[in-house]
């Protein structure tokens, strides 16, 4: 277990991950269940337990649409989209785990998509 890790993803997070009491309905309302390896219960369990490298190389992590759905339905104010967020940020801190470039902009480029979500993206994974 990486503590400095875990330290950091939850500073970043601002979350207690000690209040989720694991009832699921976080990730019952996740409109990207299906696509996701772990889903927000597990990142926040997994975060509480310090197991965060298996969520580091999950393609969970940008499957999460931040949509706080999750956020919405926690009976405890846990905000699991918080600890999701947050552990994205740490992976994408660490050297050639970028997942986008200059490059891929124009690709992108949509007319039915916002150009705000196009800078969004681009501003959180180029860190």
């Amino acid at each position: 277990m990486n503590k400095n890790l875990k330290e950091q993803v939850l500073r970043a997070s601002g979350v207690n991950v000690l209040k989720c009491m694991r009832c699921g309905k976080c990730s019952g309302t996740c409109p990207s269940y299906d696509e996701m390896e772990y889903h927000p219960h597990q990142f926040v369990y997994m975060v509480e337990k310090g197991d965060i490298e298996p969520l580091l190389n999950s393609k969970s992590l940008y499957k999460c649409l931040t949509c706080f759905a999750c956020v919405e339905r926690c009976p405890r104010n846990v905000e699991p989209a918080k600890v999701v967020e947050a552990v994205r940020l740490a992976a994408v801190r660490q050297q050639g785990n970028n997942h986008m470039s200059p490059a891929q902009l124009p690709e992108m480029l949509d007319d039915d998509l916002p150009q705000q979500a196009i800078v969004t993206a681009f501003r959180k994974y180029v860190k």
